[in-house]
């Protein structure tokens, strides 16, 4: 038996390997079925989306989803490898309360021990949680329920700009989107904020690789392969150039690749760390120190895919039906160059940044308790 009734606050844990195994149906089913919240890694947040979404763990993991994890007192991990990007690199700070199940097919991975305690399961994800579905596993509604107002709180807390944008976006694409997004601080903010409508979406992200410009070549393949289906690709200013030739193949191959530019006109992620950690000292990443960015609408024009250049991401309503057809577009979002990317956990202490207030903190506290 792998389920003990003797947890109160269980989690389900689920990574891209999860997809890898063909266990999406048998998540969501198990999920529907108990009520155990499911969170996920930063690659894997297509995998709980619409209404059972509650975010990714990590350094730059949802705030709600780290407060969870830190309250669990069970967390079955499926298809994760659970990297120092994860779990951190002091151990005995990651889901501090919780007995760790681990399920992965991989042995090299498993052999990279976590809680000395850990229970492992050296199996396909698949004939995992098909033998879990045939266990009497409780309904957990209440702690459901607790998880879910948590992620009400918090909703407001963290939004910065870019989360702003990513919401915007989301609410206005079509059900069960392919949405490919490039490295960066894009990145992150569309793992914390893009929340997309249905559970077959796909939202394809470079992941670990830290492959910057991955984001135009991933939406081409994904439209050819759906036989030239509609695509959405949100890019970075710095990511776009990385690859920007390929708005040729767009043209070429007649695809309906929709290009969405979150462009601070920095290189963010980088320029970021030079602040919070270098004192300012910028290098070939900001527009004083050395970094330059072009119309992007232009050279989309050049191209003959139409586009535009949004002052504000407000405007993006006066080109929702371009998100809607069947022609390529580019539509250039102008940001502020310091346009920050939060929460984050701090690496030296494990705490979440920056600090909720006190009330918010206990109220929270109080839910996950």
């Amino acid at each position: 038996m792998i389920f003990h009734t003797t947890y109160k606050k269980p989690v389900l844990l689920v990574g891209n390997g999860a997809r890898f195994s063909g266990a999406v149906d048998l998540i969501h089913e198990f999920v529907k079925r108990t009520h155990v919240p499911v969170l996920t890694t930063m690659n894997a947040v297509d995998l709980a989306q619409d209404d059972i979404r509650l975010g990714f763990i990590g350094t730059y993991g949802n705030r709600v989803s780290n407060m969870i994890l830190s309250e669990c007192d069970l967390l079955i991990s499926v298809g994760a490898r659970l990297g120092l990007r994860q779990i951190g690199h002091v151990r005995e700070r990651f889901a501090p309360k919780a007995k760790l199940i681990r399920v992965d097919i991989d042995p090299n991975e498993l052999s990279r021990i976590v809680k000395d305690d850990e229970k492992q399961y050296l199996m396909d994800v698949s004939a995992f949680l098909r033998q879990l579905l045939t266990e009497d596993v409780p309904d957990f509604s209440d702690w459901w329920y607790r998880c879910m107002k948590a992620k009400d709180l918090l909703s407001q807390y963290d939004d910065e700009l870019g989360n702003v944008v990513v919401k915007k976006i989301s609410s206005l694409l079509p059900p069960n989107p392919i949405v490919s997004v490039d490295v960066g601080q894009n990145q992150c903010w569309c793992a914390q904020s893009l929340s997309l409508k249905g559970d077959k979406g796909r939202i394809l992200i470079g992941g670990g690789y830290g492959s910057m410009g991955c984001g135009l070549p991933m939406a081409i393949g994904s439209s050819i392969a759906t036989g030239k289906g509609v695509v959405y690709c949100i890019t970075g200013d710095g990511g776009l150039q990385m690859n920007i030739q390929e708005l040729e193949s767009v043209v070429a191959e007649h695809l309906p690749v929709k290009i969405i530019v979150m462009n601070n006109h920095a290189l963010g992620k980088i320029s970021e760390i030079q602040y919070v950690s270098y004192g300012s000292r910028y290098a070939q990443t900001t527009h004083g120190s050395g970094y330059c960015v072009p119309a992007f609408e232009k050279i989309a024009e050049a191209y003959g895919i139409r586009s535009v250049a949004l002052e504000s991401y407000e405007s993006l309503d006066a080109y929702a039906g371009w998100l809607l057809d069947k022609d390529p577009c580019l539509i250039n979002i102008n940001m502020p160059e310091n346009t920050l990317l939060i929460p984050k956990i701090k690496w030296e202490s494990g705490e979440i940044l920056p600090k909720l207030t006190e009330d918010l903190l206990r109220e929270v506290n109080d839910l996950l308790r």
